[in-house]
C-alpha cells in the first residue's frame, strides 16, 4: 500500500458510523474497489455511510447558507477525518415513489429528446401548427388525452362490480361498494326511510330502483329511525315520531368515485378501488396523448407506437436516419434536426442495450421494474452524462442480472473507470469480486460482531485472511451443504398461459420440490411465476392476490393493463395454501418495523404486561405499544421521531426532542423486564435479543427463525423504512417460517439472494430446503447459479429477452440443463457444477 499523504488515496480515520470501530483505512481513487462482508458487516456503512455522506456533505457546504441549514437535519457521518475525496454520486436500489407517470423515458431522459425529436423533425399533416415538446408529453395538460387525463385507461363503476352478488338482500350488504360498519347501516336504513325493500335479493328489485341506488347524484336527508323493522319505521314516519337522527343519502357509485378522489386514507383508497374497472381508452387507445400529438409522425410511426417499441427495435429504427437522416419530404432544417437528434438517441440507446435492457419500452413505468433495472437505468444516465473525477457509489449493480448480462455491466463499470472516476461498489457477486482492482472486505459477521476492516488490496491478497468469510467463497472450497435432491413425482400443470412476452405457454412445476425459474432479465421469468403462476393459483383457492405492502397512493394507476389467458390443468390438490414473499418494503413509515411485522412484540408486550411493576400501575399491554396513545410520547406520537419538511426537497425525520427518539412516555419506561425497558428491548439486535429472551419460548421462536435466517444483525425497533428490499423479502420469510408447518403450502419467492453474502445465501438454503422436506413447495426466481445448482428442478426462460424470449428453453435436473445448447444460462451453470 502506498504511505499516507499521496494523493491517490482516499484516506478514512476514525470511522464510526452505525457499527464500524474506529475504522482505519486507505482506498485508491481511479480503481474498481468492491465493498465485500456478509450482509450487516458495515460494508455499506463505509461505502455509502461515511464516504459517499461525507462528499455529500462537503457539496453542500459549498450552496446557499438556507439550503445549508435544511440540508444539516439529515445528519453528518460519525468519522475523524477523510482526505482526498472527491465529489461523489451515489447509484442506489432505491425505488422512488411508485407512479406510472414515471417511466423509462423519464428515468433515463430519453422522453425529452423523443418529444423534441418529434416536435422540431417530426412529419405534420397539411395545414397543422408546429407542436411544442410539451404538446407530446402525457404529463402536461397541454398534452394529456381529454378523455383519459393522460393516463391511458378509462375507468368506470358499473352494477357487476359495485354489487358482486346479487342474490343478497340490501340487509345482507348486496350493494358492497358502500362503506362497511355503521356508515353503510345508516344508508341502508335510509333506504328503509325512503320506501325501499331492504329484504328481498338484490336481483328482485325493479332496474329502475336498482339504478337509483346505485348510480344516483340525488343527496336526499331523511329521519332515521335506527333499529326499527321497516314496518315500525312506516308507522313512525306516519305518526311523525321524533327519529334518532337526520341521515343523508349517498348513491353507491359516487361514494366509489369521491372516496377515491378525496379520501387520504391509503387503505380506503385501495378499498373502493377494487369496485372500478379500468379499459383502455377509446380516444387515444392506450397512448395517453391528444389526438393532435397522435398525427405527427416519425419514421412512419407516431410518439406512442415509438414509445411502446422495446429499445432494441428503435436502435434499428434509428441508425439509417442517424447516418443519413429522413429524406421523406422534410425541409433542410428538418432534416438536420433529424439527423443529429436521432444520432443523441442512438447513442444513449446503445448505452441501454449493451446493459441489457434492450427488452424494456420506453413507456414502461417505475413500479414495474426490479431495483436491479432501475440502478442500471440510472448508470446508462451517469454514462452519458461524461462526468470526470467523480466517485460513484454502486449498490449491488449485479442485482436481478442474469450472469450473461454481468459482462456488459463490467464493460460499462469500465468504461465509467477509463473516462477518470472512481468506482465503490457494495458488492456480494463473486465474479465481480474477482474483476476489481481493489478488495475492502468489512467483518468478519454482522452487527456488534462486524464492522472491522478485516482486508484493504488488491483481490489476491484476501486469500491470507483467515477471519474474513469472503475468502472461503473466492478463494477457499466453501459450498453449500449438499441436499440430496428429490425426484419429482406429481406436477402442477399449466396451459395457455399468456402475459407479456409469454405466448400460449404451458409448463410443468414439479409438486414438494425446490425449483429455480431462470433466464436473462426480461426473458419472462417474473411473467411466469410472480404474475401468472401466482394469479392462477390464487384464484384456485378463491382468493384474490393482495398486495402484503401499505397501498400506493394511487392504486390503480399501478394495475397497468395485460393480456391475460392461462389456465391449471393439474395439481391443486396438492396445494392448500400459498405464500408470496416479495421485495416490497414491509411499511412505508418508521412506525413499522421488525418486531411489529413478525409478531414478535406482541409478545414482548405481554412480557412486560406480566411484570408486578406494570400491575402495581395497572399498565396492560397496549401500554407499552407505540402505537397506542396511552404509553408512547406524546409529542412525537410513538414515532421516535418528527418529519422534518424541507419545502422543495424530502422530508426527513430528526430525533423527538422530548423522548429523544425512545417513543414513549417516561412513565412507560420505568416498568422494566429482565432488566431492560421496553425502549431498550427495541434498540437489540435479534442476536442479543436471542440471549436475553433464551428463556421466553414465545418470543424466542420467533427471534431464533431471524438468526438462523442471516438477520441477527437487524434491531427489533429498525424501522422499515431502513430495510432493503433483500431484508423485507426475508423478515417475510422469517415470518412464515415461525408459523406451523402444516405441509400442502407454496411458497414462491423472486429473487431470494439479492443483498445476500455467499455465507447468508447457504442459510438461506437450508431454510428453504426444510420448507420442502416438510411437504410444501417451493418456486424461485433466481439468477444465482450456486442457487440454481442446489435446486431439484430448473425450469430455463428465453432464449433472450422481451420479443425474444417467452419461451422455455430448458427444463429438467440442474446437470440436464446444464447441457442445453440453446441456453444461456448452461454455461454459467455448467461451470458450477463443475466446480462442486
Amino acid at each position: 500500500m502506498k504511505p499516507i499523504g499521496q494523493s491517490g488515496y482516499v484516506q478514512v480515520r476514525g470511522a464510526r458510523e452505525h457499527n464500524l470501530k474506529n475504522v482505519d483505512v486507505d482506498i485508491p481513487r481511479d480503481a474498481l474497489v468492491v465493498f465485500t462482508g456478509v450482509s450487516g458487516s458495515g460494508k455499506s456503512s463505509l461505502a455509502f455511510g461515511t464516504l459517499y455522506a461525507e462528499a455529500q456533505r462537503r457539496y453542500f457546504e459549498s450552496v446557499a447558507p438556507y439550503a445549508r441549514r435544511l440540508i444539516d437535519q439529515v445528519g453528518v457521518p460519525d468519522v475523524d477525518r477523510i482526505d482526498g475525496l472527491p465529489p461523489a454520486v451515489a447509484l442506489q436500489q432505491q425505488r422512488g415513489t411508485p407512479s406510472t407517470r414515471s417511466s423509462v423515458g423519464s428515468v433515463t431522459t430519453l422522453g425529452s429528446l423523443v418529444r423534441m425529436l418529434y416536435s422540431r423533425a417530426g412529419h405534420y399533416p397539411a395545414g397543422m401548427s408546429i407542436l411544442y415538446a410539451e404538446d407530446f408529453s402525457p404529463n402536461t395538460p397541454q398534452g394529456a388525452c381529454p378523455e383519459c387525463h393522460g393516463l391511458g385507461r378509462v375507468y368506470e363503476v358499473n352494477e357487476q362490480t359495485m354489487v358482486p352478488d346479487d342474490s343478497l338482500t340490501i340487509r345482507e350488504r348486496a350493494v358492497a361498494a358502500w362503506p362497511t360498519a355503521w356508515q353503510g347501516q345508516n344508508l341502508r336504513d335510509i333506504l328503509v326511510t325512503l320506501g325501499y325493500d331492504v329484504d328481498i335479493p338484490w336481483r328482485d328489485l325493479p332496474q329502475e330502483q336498482r339504478d337509483w341506488i346505485l348510480y344516483t347524484e340525488e343527496q336526499p336527508t331523511v329521519p332515521v329511525y335506527a333499529g326499527l323493522t321497516p314496518a315500525e319505521t312506516r308507522q313512525a314516519l306516519k305518526r311523525k315520531l321524533e327519529p334518532s337522527y337526520q341521515g343523508t343519502f349517498t348513491g353507491a357509485r359516487r361514494y366509489v368515485l369521491h372516496t377515491f378522489t378525496h379520501s387520504q386514507s391509503a387503505l380506503m383508497k385501495k378499498r373502493v378501488s377494487q369496485f372500478m374497472r379500468g379499459t383502455l381508452c377509446p380516444l387515444c387507445e392506450g397512448k395517453r396523448l391528444k389526438q393532435q400529438a397522435l398525427q405527427v409522425t416519425f419514421a412512419g410511426l407516431d410518439i406512442g407506437e415509438f414509445s411502446q417499441m422495446p429499445l432494441a427495435r428503435l436502435t434499428e429504427v434509428l441508425a439509417p436516419l442517424a447516418t443519413h437522416g429522413d429524406p421523406n419530404g422534410l425541409s433542410v432544417e428538418k432534416h438536420l434536426a433529424a439527423q443529429r437528434l436521432a444520432h443523441d438517441l442512438l447513442q444513449r440507446l446503445h448505452t441501454l442495450t449493451d446493459l441489457g435492457l434492450g427488452y424494456l419500452a420506453l413507456e414502461r413505468s417505475t413500479p414495474t421494474l426490479s431495483s436491479g433495472e432501475l440502478q442500471r437505468l440510472r448508470l446508462a444516465t451517469q454514462l452519458n452524462s461524461q462526468l470526470f473525477g467523480v466517485i460513484y457509489v454502486l449498490d449491488e449493480p449485479s442485482a436481478g442480472l442474469h450472469p450473461a448480462d454481468g459482462e456488459a455491466l463490467f464493460d460499462a463499470l469500465q468504461r465509467l473507470k477509463a473516462a477518470g472516476n472512481t468506482l465503490f461498489v457494495v458488492e456480494h457477486d463473486l465474479e465481480t469480486m474477482r474483476r476489481a482492482d481493489w478488495l475492502v472486505d468489512v467483518g468478519p459477521a454482522a452487527g456488534e460482531h462486524g464492522g472491522t476492516v478485516l482486508f484493504s488490496g488488491p483481490p489476491h491478497g484476501l486469500a491470507d485472511i483467515e477471519a474474513s468469510q469472503t475468502r472461503l467463497h473466492l478463494y477457499g472450497d466453501a459450498h453449500p451443504l449438499p441436499h440430496p435432491r428429490r425426484k419429482p413425482v406429481d406436477w402442477l400443470k399449466l396451459a395457455d398461459v399468456t402475459r407479456n412476452n409469454l405466448q400460449r405457454l404451458a409448463v410443468d412445476f414439479p409438486l414438494h420440490a425446490f425449483t429455480a425459474v431462470t433466464g436473462v432479465s426480461g426473458s419472462g421469468k417474473s411473467s411466469l411465476v410472480s404474475q401468472a403462476l401466482l394469479e392462477l393459483v390464487a384464484e384456485a383457492l378463491g382468493h384474490p392476490l393482495a398486495d402484503e405492502d401499505d397501498s400506493p397512493d394511487n392504486p390503480l394507476e399501478d394495475a397497468a393493463p395485460v393480456t391475460e389467458s392461462g389456465h391449471i390443468v393439474s395439481g391443486m390438490g396438492a396445494i392448500q395454501r400459498l405464500v408470496k414473499v416479495d421485495q416490497k418494503p414491509i411499511g412505508r413509515t418508521p412506525r413499522s418495523n421488525l418486531a411489529t411485522y413478525t409478531g414478535l412484540f406482541d409478545q414482548v408486550r405481554k412480557l412486560f404486561a406480566a411484570t408486578p411493576a406494570a400491575r402495581e400501575r395497572g399498565f396492560d399491554a397496549g401500554q407499552f405499544s407505540f402505537n397506542v396513545a396511552k404509553g408512547r410520547c406524546p409529542q412525537c406520537e410513538g414515532e421516535g421521531f418528527v418529519s422534518v419538511e424541507l419545502l422543495f426537497m424530502p422530508s426527513v425525520y430528526a430525533p423527538c426532542p422530548t423522548c429523544h427518539g425512545q417513543r414513549y412516555s417516561p412513565q412507560t419506561l420505568e416498568v422494566e423486564c429482565l432488566g431492560l425497558n421496553i425502549a431498550q428491548v427495541l434498540q437489540l439486535t435479534v442476536d442479543q435479543a436471542c440471549e436475553v429472551f433464551a428463556q421466553q419460548p414465545p418470543v424466542l421462536r420467533a427471534l431464533a427463525v431471524l438468526r438462523d435466517i442471516g438477520l441477527g444483525y437487524l434491531r427489533l425497533g429498525q424501522p422499515a423504512t431502513e430495510l432493503s428490499g433483500g431484508e423485507a423479502q426475508r423478515i417475510k420469510l422469517a415470518t412464515e417460517l415461525q408459523r406451523g408447518q402444516r405441509g400442502a403450502t407454496l411458497y414462491v419467492l423472486d429473487e431470494p439472494t439479492t443483498g445476500l453474502h455467499p455465507c447468508d445465501v447457504d442459510r438461506l438454503l437450508a431454510q428453504l430446503n426444510g420448507l420442502v422436506d416438510a411437504g410444501n413447495t417451493v418456486i424461485v426466481v433466481e439468477h444465482d447459479m450456486r442457487v440454481v445448482a442446489q435446486c431439484d428442478w430448473v425450469i430455463d426462460m428465453g432464449p433472450g429477452a422481451g420479443d425474444k424470449g417467452g419461451s422455455v428453453v430448458a427444463c429438467g435436473r440442474p446437470e440436464k440443463v446444464a447441457k442445453a445448447r440453446a441456453s444461456r444460462t448452461a454455461p454459467y451453470l455448467a461451470a458450477v457444477l463443475a466446480s462442486t
